[in-house]
């Protein structure tokens, strides 16, 4: 599933290589969606990095 947002985009493809054992696709866009909703409002530059991070830390309880 493709956003308007690459960070979003970036964050799912490289999640769901990680998760894809465990986890549906969808769950992992459901997930990265939402942290980069709660990331907001983190300057540009760092979100990238920090969406990936808060996204996988969540992933790895779910299931």
């Amino acid at each position: 599933m493709t956003t308007d947002d690459p960070v979003v985009d970036q964050a799912v493809a490289r999640l769901a290589d990680e998760f894809r054992a465990r986890l549906r696709p969808q769950v992992i866009g459901t997930v990265v969606r939402g942290c980069r909703r709660d990331l907001s409002g983190v300057p540009a530059p760092a979100l990238p990095e920090l969406v990936e991070r808060l996204a996988r830390e969540r992933l790895q309880s779910v299931g």
